[in-house]
């Protein structure tokens, strides 16, 4: 699968992003998408094999996510970057989102449920329009976009949507952490996010 597209490499480390997380128990997927301030989204790698991207399919993993490995990545993707937020799924996952806050501040670490419909909707629309301008582009990743052709719209009361899933074998949790690392990284930046400014050189005059 990997060979069918070209998959762009990581941006480089200490890269400001934001990074979104859907998290699962034995059943879908648990995954991470990140997004940089620039509208750059994509999957990261991690670990000793610098190719392993950060979703964990359970039946790699004899059904169950593997809850360490997981907060291994979380770990290295903070310190590999300046994670600016990162938006959380709470779905089974609390008492890890809870450690990651502490260990890398509440500021950074916020939960984001995913099954309150008005503003799931919203975000969805949100990430529609953004591509559709042109203000994500992506890193080829073609799990991301195996999740996103599978994702259909679910009708919800008010004119409104959300994605689902069309039956129990296609997945679409990335397509869910691309929308949350994109929500992620508006926020941030209608918050008054900036980038940081480069620290000016210091001249040393040494007499002779």
């Amino acid at each position: 699968m990997r060979n069918q597209q070209l998959w762009l490499p990581n941006p480089p480390d200490r890269t400001p992003i934001c990074l979104g997380f859907d998290g699962s128990v034995n059943n879908d997927w648990t995954a991470i998408r990140a997004q940089t301030m620039t509208g750059f989204a994509f999957t990261p790698r991690w670990g000793p094999a610098p190719d392993t991207p950060t979703f964990w399919n359970p039946r790699e993993h004899g059904d169950r996510i593997p809850h360490s490995e997981v907060d291994a990545a979380v770990d290295e993707l903070f310190d590999r970057f300046l994670v600016v937020r990162m938006y959380c799924d709470p779905e089974d996952w609390t008492t890890d989102i809870e450690n990651w806050a502490l260990r890398h501040g509440e500021e950074h670490v916020i939960e984001w449920p995913t099954n309150q419909v008005n503003r799931m909707y919203d975000e969805i629309r949100r990430f529609e329009r953004d591509l559709r301008e042109g203000d994500i582009t992506n890193d080829g990743c073609p799990y991301t976009a195996a999740h996103m052709g599978n994702a259909k719209k679910v009708a919800k009361p008010g004119q409104k949507y959300i994605l689902g899933k069309p039956n129990e074998t296609q997945k679409i949790d990335l397509a869910m952490t691309s929308i949350l690392a994109n929500a992620a990284v508006r926020d941030s930046l209608a918050a008054g996010w900036e980038m940081p400014k480069p620290r000016a050189k210091v001249r040393v005059w040494r007499s002779r």
